[in-house]
């Protein structure tokens, strides 16, 4: 699992990692899913968590998990490499018309029009899955989290300064950016602000001279991963290491 120096060493000597029970797949509703699960109440998991990463997992509120599911790999680990990262037409295009837009990091703190923006988004997106009914005690456990140095990333129409979408960034030591979980105004789909965040993410990480934007899991096939794989150079994590996908 990559170079482990001392300090790595020191850190993992101890760690105890857990298996959930099976549960339905959030992505292939037919199939069972269950995932290999961090100790959540191992106090050292702000400095466990970049290794984590490094490793494949991914958090969720204060759960750092991976998928680890019984005849199935489907869910790959997938990061950009800042440096080497061109936007393609489609994402210049989606720049150029998104130049209204302003980005500004604030901390993460919930406020009522986040909140609000957040409860559209999961009604339009996710009818009946189960989160659509979220207030403010669900968001705060899923996006906020209690140990995460986490960052929101705000988009907001210049001038009127409406907010469009959340892009809810952990800071990963000083050498990364994760993208944890984006929701934005279902009424402006034509702006793609889904891609535009993760270019705005992107351009937040080469500022502050960082290696990688982590994105969590692709899975082939999948009409709502397929995205992830128009970000190129993407590297993918196999089980051992970090190659190009």
């Amino acid at each position: 699992m990559g170079n482990a120096g001392h300090d790595e060493d020191t850190s993992r000597a101890d760690l105890r990692l857990f298996h959930t029970g099976e549960h339905p797949c959030g992505y292939w509703p037919q199939r069972a899913a269950r995932d290999l699960v961090l100790d959540p109440r191992n106090a050292r998991m702000p400095q466990l968590y970049p290794m984590a990463l490094d490793w494949g997992f991914r958090r969720s509120g204060d759960i750092v998990y991976r998928p680890h599911c019984r005849g199935c790999r489907a869910c790959v680990a997938v990061r950009i490499p800042v440096a080497r990262f061109v936007p393609d037409r489609a994402q210049r295009r989606c720049l150029a018309r998104n130049a209204d837009v302003d980005a500004r990091v604030v901390p993460a703190r919930r406020s009522e029009e986040q909140l609000a923006l957040y409860r559209r988004y999961l009604k339009a997106r996710h009818p009946g899955g189960g989160m659509d009914d979220h207030g403010a005690a669900e968001f705060d456990q899923f996006l906020v989290g209690a140990w995460s140095e986490g960052r929101f990333l705000e988009l907001r129409e210049h001038g009127s300064h409406r907010l469009l979408a959340v892009a809810v960034t952990d800071l990963v030591g000083s050498h990364a950016l994760s993208a944890v979980y984006t929701f934005y105004e279902p009424d402006e789909l034509r702006r793609g602000l889904g891609t535009l965040a993760i270019l705005r993410q992107l351009e937040w990480a080469a500022r502050d001279g960082r290696e990688h934007l982590y994105l969590g899991y692709w899975i082939e096939g999948h009409r709502k991963m397929d995205y992830k794989r128009r970000f190129r150079p993407l590297e993918a994590f196999d089980g051992r290491g970090w190659k190009d996908l």
